[in-house]
């Protein structure tokens, strides 16, 4: 395509990215999506809404998307069918941008990143937390699927050491999500792709940066597991994030990306580095908005010890008889926002891990079963 039909079909196309963005911002949509066949379409509070107007055609999403997307990033979503960056709209918001190709179309979402960093509070974590964050080393996982707010998470842990603490930071994302600023500490943020070749050259890189903290975004393969626990071994608190459901399958997912010969000596080293998982879920909130569920497993002496031995199916137990300790099954915390009324009884049994014995517990806590599909 030539810059003139560019330039014609960015006049002719029936959206303004701007307006689109504007829009966003206005509505408070976390993700906004453009697809060929299909209007833009904003996700609030969990569901779908389309934009009054047109379906997306194929000139309509290229003309969009080469609207903030850098040649670099176009060039990588034609070479490789894909593109993730981040991308500020004037001072109004930040969005981290995936770009794809599909039937041979471009096709974009673009997730709001919110403007102002929430509080630990804010976001429902109890204040056990903050001692987790004064650690000098180990590992802490925040753990969930796609979309359930665990960047957020992480950016407001990052944000309390920077406050409370003194130190080096250094976080390494792809894309830089949250943009932190020296407070107490020194922030040192690099992005994969731009400032760095992989996640695991960076850890590498980090060790000889004297950091106290290092934040890996995503622990997507074995190289970058073992860097990052070998790094909170040798006496750094460290942040990664996996896309588990629950501390157990979370220890089990780092254990399986090893080879067998060495599976006894990761659970060691884990059973020795792991701090805390939090593993959480997004929820509609009653009235309008998201909140998350937790499940808090803190690595007690008895839970280190079913790590080393191979026992992980055991952790539930101890996480439901650990609230001395800070620990909460996400169950117990997804049935305490149904009796807070932040959460509906429907919403808790989707999210639930077992949800048999979410029906059971929502029957013994008053709710009639037949609210519930």
């Amino acid at each position: 395509m030539s810059y003139n039909d560019e330039a014609d079909a960015a006049l002719d196309c029936p959206y303004e990215m701007n307006d689109l963005l504007e829009l966003m911002v206005g509505e408070g949509a976390s993700d906004l999506h453009l697809q060929v066949g299909q209007p833009p379409t904003l996700r609030m509070h969990g569901g779908m809404t389309p934009v009054e107007g047109e379906p997306l055609r194929p000139k309509d999403t290229e003309a969009l998307m080469q609207a903030i997307t850098s040649e670099a990033n176009q060039e990588k979503c034609k070479t490789r069918g894909g593109a993730d960056f981040g991308f500020a709209y004037m001072d109004q918001a930040r969005f981290r941008v995936s770009i794809m190709k599909a039937k041979g179309h471009y096709g974009m979402v673009l997730r709001t990143i919110p403007k102002d960093l929430s509080t630990l509070s804010d976001l429902g974590l109890p204040d056990k937390i903050k001692e987790l964050l004064c650690r000098p080393r180990g590992l802490i996982l925040v753990t969930g699927p796609t979309g359930s707010g665990k960047s957020t998470t992480l950016a407001s842990m990052i944000n309390w050491i920077n406050e409370n603490r003194e130190g080096h930071i250094i976080t390494i994302e792809d894309p830089i999500e949250y943009f932190h600023e020296h407070k107490e500490c020194i922030i040192t943020q690099r992005e994969v792709g731009s400032d760095v070749m992989s996640f695991s050259d960076a850890i590498r890189g980090a060790l000889r940066q004297d950091p106290d903290v290092i934040l890996v975004g995503e622990m997507r393969d074995l190289e970058t597991i073992e860097a990052a626990v070998s790094a909170a071994e040798t006496g750094h608190l460290v942040f990664g994030t996996l896309h588990t459901t629950g501390a157990a399958r979370t220890v089990d997912r780092i254990v399986d990306a090893f080879p067998a010969s060495t599976k006894d000596q990761i659970r060691t080293q884990l059973a020795s580095s792991i701090v805390a998982v939090i593993s959480q879920v997004l929820c509609k909130r009653l009235g309008g908005g998201r909140i998350a569920g937790f499940e808090i497993m803190i690595a007690t002496t008895s839970i280190s010890a079913l790590i080393r031995e191979n026992k992980t199916y055991r952790i539930s137990s101890d996480i439901q008889t650990g609230s001395q300790y800070g620990m909460i099954s996400l169950d117990a915390h997804l049935l305490s926002l149904v009796n807070r009324n932040l959460v509906d009884p429907q919403e808790a049994l989707e999210k639930a891990q077992s949800p048999d014995d979410m029906r059971k517990r929502l029957e013994a806590a008053g709710v009639e079963l037949a609210e519930l599909k």
